[in-house]
């Protein structure tokens, strides 16, 4: 499923844009030192972060996903690397100052789902005192796909960090097939671009 949608453009998060809110997040100057895109789909936030001058690498489970995201990166005439990697597993060969999730998160957490085993894995590639930024959807109202309550977040991130930071924010995704039910609650056709509730937090590694 996840090679299919990129093949097809399918995928509701396809918006040919990076989202807002991590758009707000480099502008403000909270992205710094080496950064990790986890799941990183289409790699618009890899793209802007190294057209920016980051020292940054787009990783996701999907091959397809990545091809996609180095075709975009070279029409878009922007230097970006991108691997290959499950985020369950990720390689501890190098440290990140800052990681970036954009809707990844919710795919472990919702529905009483245990993202322990994400958020180990998060740990092994974290800097001591690094910071992981988590957007995710927000059960508040129907979304794109997973929701999940603000404790799930609070709850998974306990051990070993500080959540510094989470507040209610925006997810911007697009009406296709496969969120038909969302365009027809919301009284928009598919096509559409329109954004959802989410949460985001800044969450510092303490240990």
């Amino acid at each position: 499923m996840w090679n299919a949608v990129y093949d097809d453009e399918s995928a509701p998060w396809l918006i040919g844009e990076p989202q807002p809110e991590i758009v707000e997040l480099a502008r403000s100057g909270e992205i710094s030192g080496s950064v990790l895109d986890v799941g990183c789909g289409a790699g618009e936030h890899t793209i802007l972060l190294a057209d920016a001058g980051h020292d940054v690498v787009g990783v996701d489970l999907s091959p397809s996903a990545i091809a996609y995201a180095q075709a975009n990166a070279e029409r878009r005439g922007v230097a970006a690397r991108f691997e290959v990697a499950d985020a369950l597993h990720l390689p501890g060969e190098q440290r990140f100052d800052t990681i970036v999730d954009s809707a990844l998160f919710h795919v472990f957490a919702h529905d009483n789902g245990d993202p322990t085993a994400y958020v180990r894995s998060l740990r092994a590639v974290c800097k001591p005192n690094g910071l992981v930024y988590v957007l995710a959807l927000s059960d508040v109202d129907p979304g794109f796909g997973p929701t999940i309550p603000e404790s799930a977040i609070r709850d998974a991130f306990a051990a070993g960090w500080t959540v510094e930071r989470l507040r209610q924010a925006r997810y911007r995704g697009r009406i296709t097939e496969h969120v038909a039910e969302v365009g027809a609650a919301l009284g928009v056709p598919i096509g559409s671009t329109v954004d959802r509730p989410a949460w985001l937090a800044r969450i510092r590694r303490t240990d």
